[in-house]
């Protein structure tokens, strides 16, 4: 299919040029499932634009990423290749949150979205497992060729104004599908009707599309209840997770499923289902079995119930307590009661089991406060369905907004700061740990006559977050309808606002300890280097990746003479505040030694013993510099630290080695030799910590030669622009596990 010769945002969007790109990739690769991501600017976060071969319902966990998630298309977007899973026991070891929500077999490839200049976002592609355990050239060759062209409408919208991004995932069709013959359409809606055994068929989001006569008699439900409609969420004898979980396992893996339910007071039925690109096709028959009385009232689930099947093999057996079917209907009233006793208690679909399941994990994962709000408001509202969120923290008294989604900002802020006393839902279930749902509005208003009014919201539930006792916040649900809130969804919602408060009260906690041991950290680092003159400089500072505390890298640049400055970088090791109390403390030292005009080597030798006295239990790393502005000079000595590089000002590049020495703090009684080397006008020199150059599975001395190679190709007119420059290549915060400190002085012509 041709591209536009200037696609602008409404082209690649509205007009369904990266539907085509979908399409075609999917066909050209035999891919059963395929899904669309890009990222947004401004947001740092994935957002799902394409589906196609499932129900957006299954996609709901993923609508919305986090650009540091452990997903595969966020590896491939940050790698820039092509991540591949071959099978269930692979996903569920590299990605376990993934394979906690999909725990089927499949096989899935995650590429970039990218061109020469920026990585745009991904695509994700899923095959049965009969597909071969390797991708081939030609289905490589066709994933590359993707992502180059979507990256290509996606730079060419771009440079024609900002784009205006779908709200919502859309559904692409699979391309190549033939068009339905009216005469061939009626001929097979006979022939259905002639046949004795059950016949319906679902599309993706298990809606029913169509059934013939014998399977509304085996059902015992007519085509007007059905139709339309998800058939275990109208006959209440279906509504069991693990029905729900085959036809999703149908989906996903494209396998039949098979399964057996027995219907009272005495008929058992068979389930066969056979998926394809546009639906599900579903077999129905009567089959011999033992009668309820001989299975006894206490019958359940038989072994191994539940386990995918092919068509003819034993199937998972259910007996059913329902009397007769009957619409899908919720418990009204507004306390956070049970539905009422005329009722049996409906279970929580499948779905909604995984997507409470991936929220967990996800949460679990999260650190500050900020982490768990953003994780809270992206996954609940496209997961659990509701049209608007607020997510409220108790602080001083008041209930203050910490997040909202499907609100204005000004709606959201008339009521930021609400009293915890007073006479309002959100406060009054904190005061009474008690969750609110209000099936209808005027449930609402005849309990809270003042209570706000926002257009299109018609039910609510109001959650409190509790942790341990004590009150974390409130969660404010809003739905679009009026919905029954039948006690299964009542108390996974209540789950779900433990599981936020939980999250919610260790994020109070990480934020507390970190803030503090980042304010240490900060307080010990010089505030600013001072201009020195003869000398400019530049220096970078970058803590560790998510969840990590604070750690004990240090730089500084020091006046010890009018022609002399001293620079200094160091690593005291751990990730703590005693870290980056001892660095406060080595800093403090090699200042004091410094202005005392020690050379290198004494200033190391000093402070090694003033470590060794306070025995600290830790070993720190140092790299002191002598910068002789007189003679032209580099005097340095080193503590078991990385050896600075030396840019000249034609380019060249090389490593300064020192005499070596042992680390600080390990033994009191050491000697440190001091090296001299030249120093150019013009050159510049840079000290660095390993976070710079270390990395899982990377040779320290590779790393360390294409930081070479990159300070020799750069062009240092500004230094500030150099020091950038060289931080951006280190790995992104998520997934970095040291800190990283850089120093760069240069000489003055």
């Amino acid at each position: 299919m041709g591209e536009p010769a200037g696609a602008d945002a409404e082209d690649v969007f509205g007009a369904g040029w990266l539907d085509a790109v979908l399409a075609d990739v999917m066909r050209d690769t035999g891919a059963s499932v395929g899904l669309v991501y890009l990222r947004v600017p401004g947001e740092g976060m994935l957002r799902l634009a394409l589906v196609s071969g499932v129900s957006q319902e299954i996609a709901a966990p993923w609508v919305r990423i986090p650009a540091d998630a452990p997903i595969p298309v966020v590896d491939a977007m940050r790698d820039r290749a092509l991540v591949w899973l071959g099978g269930q026991q692979e996903i569920a070891r590299r990605y376990p949150r993934l394979g906690i929500v999909l725990p089927y077999d499949f096989l899935l490839a995650a590429a970039p979205i990218a061109d020469d200049t920026a990585v745009r976002g991904g695509i994700v592609l899923l095959w049965p497992v009969w597909h071969p355990p390797h991708l081939d050239e030609h289905e490589r060759a066709a994933l590359d060729a993707c992502g180059r062209r979507a990256a290509r409408l996606l730079r060419r919208a771009a440079e024609r104004g900002p784009a205006s991004y779908p709200a919502e995932p859309r559904v692409v069709h699979p391309a190549g599908l033939p068009e339905a013959d009216p005469v061939l359409a009626r001929s097979a809606l006979r022939f259905t009707e002639r046949l004795p055994v059950g016949c319906c068929a679902l599309d993706l989001d298990g809606r029913l599309t169509f059934l013939n006569t014998a399977a509304a008699e085996l059902l015992q439900a007519g085509a007007a209840a059905l139709l339309g409609r998800r058939p275990w969420e109208v006959l209440l004898w279906l509504n069991d997770p693990v029905f729900e979980d085959r036809y999703r396992a149908a989906v996903v893996t494209r396998q039949p499923m098979s399964f057996t339910v027995v219907r009272r007071p005495a008929t058992r039925l068979l389930f066969e289902l056979y998926p394809d690109a546009t639906g599900i096709s579903v077999h129905v028959t009567r089959v011999a079995g033992p009668s309820v009385a001989d299975e006894g009232e206490g019958a359940g689930r038989e072994p191994g119930a539940g386990a995918a099947a092919p068509p003819g093999a034993p199937a998972a057996s259910y007996s059913t307590p329902n009397p007769a079917p009957a619409p899908f209907e919720g418990s009204g009233g507004t306390a956070g009661g049970a539905a009422p006793a005329s009722r049996p208690a409906e279970p929580v679909g499948a779905g909604a089991v995984y997507r409470l399941m991936h929220l967990a994990a996800t949460l679990a994962e999260a650190a500050g406060v900020h982490d768990v709000v953003e994780l809270v408001a992206d996954q609940i509202v496209p997961a659990f369905g509701p049209q608007g969120l607020v997510l409220m923290s108790a602080d001083e008294g008041r209930l203050r907004i910490i997040g909202h989604r499907g609100y204005s900002r000004e709606f959201v802020d008339r009521y930021d700061g609400t009293p915890l006393t007073a006479e309002v839902a959100d406060a009054q279930v904190l005061a009474t740990g008690v969750p609110l749902f209000f099936t209808s509005p005027e449930d609402l208003y005849r309990a809270h006559p003042h209570a706000p009014r926002y257009e299109d919201r018609s039910a609510w539930a109001f959650l409190p977050l509790i942790a341990s006792g004590r009150p974390v916040g409130s969660l404010i649900l809003s739905y679009a309808r009026p919905r029954p809130f039948p006690a299964a969804e009542r108390a996974m919602l209540t789950s779900l606002a433990g599981l936020i408060a939980q999250a919610l009260a260790r994020a109070r906690l990480y934020d507390a300890k970190h803030s503090l041991a980042r304010s240490l950290q900060t307080s010990l680092l010089p505030h600013g280097l001072v201009p020195l003159p003869g000398v400019e400089v530049a220096a970078r500072y970058l803590p560790a990746g998510h969840g990590m505390d604070v750690g004990g890298d240090f730089y500084d640049l020091i006046r010890a003479a009018p022609d002399t400055v001293i620079a200094v970088i160091g690593d005291v090791q751990g990730h703590d505040p005693n870290a980056a109390a001892l660095m406060g403390q080595v800093r403090t030292a090699v200042h004091a030694h410094a202005t005392a005009g020690a050379s290198p080597g004494d200033i190391l030798a000093r402070t090694n013993r003033l470590l060794n006295d306070l025995d600290p239990d830790r070993f720190t790393s140092c790299l002191i510099v002598e910068l002789d502005l007189a003679r032209h000079r580099l005097r340095l000595a080193t503590a078991g630290h990385p050896p600075p590089l030396l840019r000249a000002p034609d380019g060249r590049t090389r490593l300064l080695e020192a005499p070596p020495g042992l680390l600080l703090g390990i033994a009191p009684d050491v000697e440190y030799a001091t090296a001299e080397v030249p120093w150019e006008a013009g050159s510049v020199l840079a000290l660095y910590t390993d976070g710079l150059v270390e990395a899982p599975g990377v040779d320290i001395g590779t790393a360390t030669a294409e930081l070479s190679g990159r300070l020799a190709r750069s062009r240092p007119g500004d230094l500030d622009s150099l020091a950038a420059d060289l931080i951006r290549h280190v790995k992104d915060p998520a997934h970095r596990t040291d800190d990283v400190a850089l120093l760069l002085v240069r000489r003055e012509s």
